[in-house]
């Protein structure tokens, strides 16, 4: 029996990227295919990264649109995602600082 929880924050993962030169986010199959950049990106629920994984699949893509990705799969997606986790899991989270 575990006398606390090993559970130390929520993971969430998305995909963005660029399609026909527009930013989108959570690419469908269809979107993802066609994509010039395309962008995995995994955070922890306080925002800390865990992966960032970015191919430019049809054209290279510059810093700046990279930090601008990177900006949007960090908006709605993983705050939506991240409460959802601590709703369903009975767990009061408390990340360690390493």
């Amino acid at each position: 029996m575990l006398k606390s929880s090993p559970l130390i924050d929520t993971v969430a993962a998305t995909s963005v990227g660029i399609v026909d030169d527009r930013a989108l986010l959570d690419l469908a199959y269809e979107e993802d295919a066609r994509a010039e950049v395309d962008m995995n990106v995994v955070m922890t629920g306080t925002g800390h990264f865990v992966e960032i994984q970015a191919t430019a699949e049809g054209r290279p893509f510059s810093g700046s649109e990279m930090q601008d990705l990177l900006a949007f799969s960090r908006g709605r997606e993983f705050g939506g995602l991240t409460y959802e986790q601590r709703a369903v899991l009975p767990v009061k989270f408390s990340a360690r600082a390493r």
